[in-house]
């Protein structure tokens, strides 16, 4: 694709095209949120991986009448936690960057509560449950 949205401009800088992809929007937002989150919760969190996938893969067999949105599988061992977070299913529930912003933050929140053990309200205080409808 090529045009004038996406090459450099004189605003923007060398070699770096003016508008972000959906990917690379969606992966700023869950750093920072995740940046937040490590910078509050360091020391209980402990070794996490976080990271971003497409889509879950679900089996054939899958029931549910909704798409899993993240996915949390606890370390042992040397093996570090991991947490992952799906864009798509999270894209295609949100109409604006507003909605989008909110619901990584829900979404992130809500997964980091279940592992220290906290409300998630006390684990980010811009925790909105109803964020997600």
């Amino acid at each position: 694709m090529r045009g004038p949205g996406l090459l450099p401009g004189p605003l923007s800088p060398a070699g770096v095209p003016a508008v972000r992809s959906p990917r690379a929007a969606f992966d700023a937002i869950v750093l920072s949120v995740v940046q937040d989150l490590d910078a509050r919760w360091h020391e209980e969190l402990g070794l996490v991986e976080f990271a971003v996938e497409e889509t879950p893969m679900v089996p054939d067999d899958w029931e549910a009448d909704t798409v899993p949105l993240a996915s949390l599988v606890r370390g042992s061992g040397s093996r570090p936690t991991r947490l992952v977070l799906f864009r798509r299913p999270i894209e295609l529930r949100s109409e604006t960057r507003g909605d989008l912003s909110a619901m990584v933050l829900t979404v992130l929140v809500e997964q980091v509560s279940e592992l220290l053990g906290r409300p998630p309200e006390e684990v980010d205080p811009r925790y909105d449950p109803d964020e997600d409808d």
